[in-house]
């Protein structure tokens, strides 16, 4: 027997890499469709009853079927990338950590408790707002997920994720201004009593409403990390232009809710009562947390993004100084 007799071929791996993604994947599968299957009764708009912290759960597989599935191929992607005790490598401990937080914004806004208590109160509704459009997004894309997801997938698999990617990065989707009138419109448009009162009474329109909270997170925060990662990416003025715009736009509807003397939403009016919350309290608390908390994201790129573009600016400025050293030395 020759000495790589016993060392399988890159066939093999690849067969290999690929079971164990796929019981990664079946795994996650199989125990959400029987934890999910039970919660299907417990949608958004079939509760009946006030819930308790400890009955505030949505188990609906269509959130925790892809959740499992995603967070099960990052954590395989990274045990990969970390092995033979190489902790780091393809992605930090901190961008690991920034998953991990990024997730946790997801559970505590589709599973538990938000979802739930926000057909309850608009203060709970505007958190699970939040977390999907300021606080996940930011904290998912530091987390280096393609690096993972490369490094679970198997080959073959992982080249259809590179060039779907590249095939989705179409030029409307590089655009900055989209993407920041894409996070305004979401605010606006969903917190308008009409369209939140929709949204509350059908259950395809809800899941449409925070699909876009979502997306529209991630569009721009896929913007603002290219230009905090990267110098050549350039428009760090303008990211922090577009951080600028949407942290306005925060303050002027967190204040109008803060601030007004009346009820906004009916919806809420009738229902707010019932978890021993004043009205116009949990009005008040959901403009505050559109306008102090949620803000703390955008302002943290966009000292980054300032903070970076000084420090080029001050690079820029000293090779010119000691190239025109040289140059009067040399003359």
């Amino acid at each position: 027997m020759g000495p790589d007799a016993s060392r399988p071929d890159g066939r093999s791996a690849g067969r290999a890499r690929w079971g164990c993604g796929r019981r990664v994947a079946a795994g996650a599968a199989v125990a959400l469709g029987a934890a999910g299957l039970p919660g299907l009764a417990l949608a958004h708009g079939e509760r009946s009853g006030v819930p308790g912290l400890a009955e505030a759960w949505t188990l609906s597989p269509l959130i925790l079927l892809p959740l499992a599935v995603f967070a099960g191929l990052y954590v395989l992607g990274l045990r990969r990338l970390w092995r033979g005790g190489h902790p780091g490598r393809g992605v930090s401990l901190a961008e690991a950590t920034a998953f991990a937080g990024g997730a946790g914004a997801l559970f505590l806004a589709a599973v538990w408790p938000f979802d739930a208590l926000g057909n309850w109160s608009l203060a709970a509704h505007m958190a699970q707002h939040m977390l999907l459009l300021a606080v996940a997004p930011p904290l998912l894309l530091a987390a280096r997920p393609r690096a993972a997801l490369a490094a679970a997938l198997p080959p073959a698999w992982s080249r259809v994720l590179h060039r779907g990617l590249h095939a989705c990065a179409v030029r409307p989707l590089h655009s900055l201004a989209g993407a920041t009138l894409a996070n305004v419109a979401v605010m606006w448009g969903w917190h308008m009593p009409a369209a939140l009162a929709l949204a509350l009474a059908s259950e395809p329109v809800h899941w449409l409403m925070h699909a876009s909270f979502l997306g529209a997170g991630l569009w721009l925060w896929t913007l603002l990390w290219q230009r905090l990662r990267d110098d050549a990416a350039g428009g760090a003025l303008a990211g922090t232009v577009a951080i600028v715009v949407v942290m306005m736009q925060m303050g002027f509807l967190g204040a109008l809710l803060t601030f007004s003397r009346r009820a906004l939403y009916p919806y809420y009016a009738a229902r707010a009562p019932a978890l021993d919350l004043d009205v116009l309290v949990d009005q008040q608390l959901a403009g505050l947390i559109m306008w102090v908390p949620s803000c703390l994201p955008y302002l943290a790129g966009a000292i980054w993004l300032l903070a970076r573009e000084f420090g080029r600016l001050r690079q820029s400025g000293r090779g010119g100084t000691q190239s025109g050293r040289s140059g009067v030395d040399g003359g």
